[in-house]
């Protein structure tokens, strides 16, 4: 696989799935504002997730069947943090898990603006654009969440579940040497892990929100990024191409004569 495929899917996979996971709040957000919100989130991660798959279909020779509806979900690398499921009726965990990712997206796009993958540079700042506003939204969230003793408990509850697969988000794969070697990415993962934990615990202890040591965090079993993943994905997965298949969108059309 070339560097800037790998480094595609990466992309593309973890928006989308993060995409359907936000879609699931749709008018169970806790105000008409974070529902609308929500859904222009969501949104804007589906077409986020359609600009780098695009680039696969047009540099690659991918179709579309083949990168989302027809392919196996053991072959999707996102990282595990966007696949979970939320606990029901749980705000604060879908607060947490947008504040964890969308500062290391922030990093991420960063390391891609200068990109010596043409391609890729030139659809960065779209992305940034809209993630500003991503970021914005959770912080917001944060910061109203944790003004009170109850409400900050779930937080700290959110961040102690979903730390642990927030660094799955920097989990390498075996292309990362050549993704950085050939620029594809202009900086590495270790590099950017380090930087988004300089930036969201000191972060989060300013809000009275405890953050696990990490060297002494449990690397979850399932890693995402190598095609491993939790029972979760495997669910949502079903869940959210069942209508291709039911459809039959995955069967070829059938041509009858006039009086079949």
């Amino acid at each position: 696989m070339e560097p800037a495929e790998a480094e595609l899917f990466r992309l593309a996979d973890d928006e989308l799935v993060l995409a359907e996971r936000y879609t699931e709040w749709q008018i169970f957000a806790p105000t008409p504002e974070s529902d609308l919100a929500l859904a222009n989130i969501a949104q804007d991660e589906f077409g986020h997730a359609r600009l780098w798959y695009d680039l696969l279909e047009d540099e690659f020779g991918y179709d579309e069947a083949d990168l989302v509806w027809e392919r196996d979900p053991d072959d999707f690398v996102h990282s595990t943090l966007v696949e979970l499921e939320t606990p029901e009726g749980d705000w604060a965990d879908t607060v947490v898990r947008g504040y964890l990712y969308d500062v290391a997206e922030r990093l991420r796009l960063e390391a891609l603006e200068d990109s010596s993958y043409a391609a890729i540079a030139d659809r960065v700042a779209k992305v940034q654009g809209e993630e500003e506003y991503h970021r914005e939204h959770a912080q917001s969230w944060l910061d109203r969440l944790t003004a009170s003793d109850e409400s900050r408990e779930r937080v700290q509850a959110a961040v102690d579940r979903l730390f642990p697969h927030a660094l799955t988000l920097f989990v390498p794969t075996e292309h990362e040497h050549d993704i950085v070697e050939a620029g594809v990415r202009t900086r590495s993962l270790a590099e950017l892990r380090e930087d988004w934990l300089d930036e969201v615990v000191p972060a989060l202890e300013s809000l009275d929100v405890e953050v696990p040591e990490p060297g002494a965090v449990v690397r979850p079993e399932p890693l995402g990024r190598d095609g491993s993943h939790t029972d979760d994905w495997f669910a949502l997965h079903e869940e959210f191409t069942a209508t291709y298949h039911e459809l039959g969108f995955d069967e070829p059309a059938e041509l009858r004569g006039e009086n079949a």
